[in-house]
């Protein structure tokens, strides 16, 4: 048994003391050999310290449990015997023990369902009091609009019933609207299914209120009562999602303009209230800001597999200014990083993380020659560290991030060592040209597949970028002899994913994201325009 605080963990728990629920902590799998039920217990408690817990939420029960044999108790001389505890040469009565179920506690989760009923404070419905229902999650269907979800906290709710729709106590910043509900659905399994009346404590999603959003309260128009606004936490990163610009545009994508492009970005909006969306000076660019590179990466696969073909650029972090004692401060995104890694890999990941800004905040080894590491990182230091940790760690390593706060900004941090390789011609991949470029880098290509002028076809092995010649076959000669033909033996390419190209790409270059392909080109595709443009940055930055 393993205590596994994941950085996912550490938020969700974290979001749930701050509102004052009191937590009931069950160790699971005692059953198991190597079960270590203090050391665990001793460590949540550390972690609900770190998290702000107060001392009634660090006073919490434990229950002992094991999942796979169903049992639970309150006290671990309680627990009965084990088959996964049991040796090869356990004795007849150990055996017997563990096929009556033990002889001190019956065999079932009773004492766990006990401390729910105990602790866990029932909730006041009045199912006959005026409605107050507070949104908490957005949906959208083509067909009825926006959908609000969200529990009942007081009264009923029918289909057609008129509501007040309130945006916090004091008013808010929108004046209350009267509407009309269209349809009241309810959850029946996985399905949905409609219904002509809810009460109290019943989750639900109604439609046809296109002024409904997160943290909104819907209220008898009697007794407009609000409850306070739901806080959404704010983007943390920002992409610029462009049409794709490349000679082999439209090829593969269903949905290629500008403005088809804005239609699925305002209608993504209409459900994932983290995601903001604004337009530039430049028609067909958009700026997208999400709470992370994976709130983003999701959108783009899901627009992708749909039929869309867009380009993005690199991503970059929301900064803030906040008033100090010394005038305005730039502050940015923190995040708070777990990696779990092999000991003979601790002393390069600690040092590519200290390149990167990180500030080590623990380290825990396991004993079993892995060990882990908390940091605190500006977000903008593990953008691209991802394939560098995956490659340092020869894949055994395991890392997740989640945000932690906005703080100080960092001195500047280096970027990508390597360059690129640059196709200078468009035509399809030969062979004998990559196989001679092989001493130059490694190759994101295979023989055949498409180029044009400006895209990126591998990584070159020094710091500049390299413009080459992929297309170029052998010259052919009159000349027949015997052993003048060279054998063509290619290393395979690197498998270009959507994370590992928005992770790998610099300022000047952008991902080509079609449904069929993942493709690095630069944002400008001749030479001569990248030269141009690089002389007027030098100049301003002069």
């Amino acid at each position: 048994m393993r205590s596994k605080v994941r950085c996912q963990t550490r938020f969700v728990t974290r979001k749930a003391l701050a509102l004052g629920l009191k937590p009931i902590v069950v160790v699971n799998k005692i059953d198991r050999p190597g079960a270590r039920a203090d050391w665990v217990v001793n460590h949540t408690f550390d972690l609900f310290d770190k998290l702000g817990a107060t001392e009634a939420q660090l006073d919490f029960p434990i229950i002992y449990a094991s999942a796979l044999e169903g049992w639970a108790v309150t006290d671990l001389k309680d627990a009965p015997a084990s088959s996964s505890r049991l040796t090869p040469h356990a004795s007849p009565k150990e055996q017997a023990s563990v096929e009556t179920g033990g002889a001190s506690a019956g065999r079932d989760l009773k004492p766990l369902f006990e401390a729910i009923l105990k602790h866990v404070p029932a909730r006041a419905d009045d199912p006959n009091g005026p409605l107050q229902l507070q949104i908490c999650s957005l949906d959208y269907s083509s067909y009825v609009g926006r959908i609000g979800i969200g529990r009942v906290i007081r009264g009923r709710i029918k289909s057609g019933q008129l509501v007040t729709v309130l945006h916090g106590p004091d008013g808010g910043p929108i004046a209350p609207i009267t509407a009309k509900v269209n349809q009241v659905q309810v959850f029946k399994g996985l399905e949905r299914v409609v219904v002509d009346e809810a009460q109290a404590g019943d989750i639900v999603l109604i439609n046809g209120i296109e002024e409904i959003g997160i943290g909104v309260t819907v209220t008898d128009p009697e007794h407009p009562e609000a409850l306070p606004l739901l806080k959404v936490d704010e983007p943390t990163l920002t992409m610029n999602f462009q049409v794709n610009t490349s000679p082999l545009a439209g090829r593969e994508g269903k949905y290629v303009t500008s403005r088809q492009l804005r239609e699925r970005l305002q209608r993504e909006l209409m459900s994932n209230v983290a995601l903001k969306v604004v337009e530039t000076a430049d028609a067909d660019i958009f700026e997208v800001s999400g709470r992370g590179e994976l709130h983003l990466t999701i959108l783009l696969e899901n627009m992708r597999r749909e039929g869309y073909e867009l380009a993005v650029g690199r991503p970059r972090v929301v900064l803030k200014e906040i008033d100090g004692p010394d005038g305005k401060e730039r502050q940015e995104p923190y995040e708070m990083l777990t990696v779990d890694v092999e000991e003979t890999n601790q002393g390069a990941v600690m040092e590519a993380l200290g390149a990167r800004r990180g500030d080590l905040q623990d380290m825990q080894p396991d004993g079993k020659s892995r060990v882990r590491l908390d940091y605190r990182i500006p977000a903008r230091g593990l953008i691209g560290f991802q394939s560098d940790f995956m490659t340092m760690t020869r894949g055994t390593g395991i890392m997740s991030h989640v945000f932690d706060e906005y703080g100080p900004m960092k001195p500047d941090m280096a970027e990508r060592r390597n360059g690129v390789l640059v196709s200078a011609e468009s035509g399809e991949a030969v062979a004998y040209a990559l196989w001679k470029l092989q001493e130059r880098g490694r190759m994101f290509v295979s023989p055949g597949d498409p180029l044009y002028e400006g895209i990126i076809i591998g990584i070159h092995s020094r710091d500049n970028d390299l413009v080459v010649n992929p297309i170029k076959g052998k010259q052919l000669t009159n000349v027949r002899a015997s052993g003048t033909d060279e054998a063509v033996r290619l290393t395979p390419p690197i498998q270009v994913t959507l994370e590992s190209a928005i992770e790998f790409i610099a300022d000047d270059e952008l991902v080509e994201i079609t449904p069929k392909s993942i493709r690095i080109r630069k944002r400008y595709l001749q030479e001569q325009d990248r030269k141009r443009t690089r002389r007027t940055e030098q100049a301003h930055a002069a």
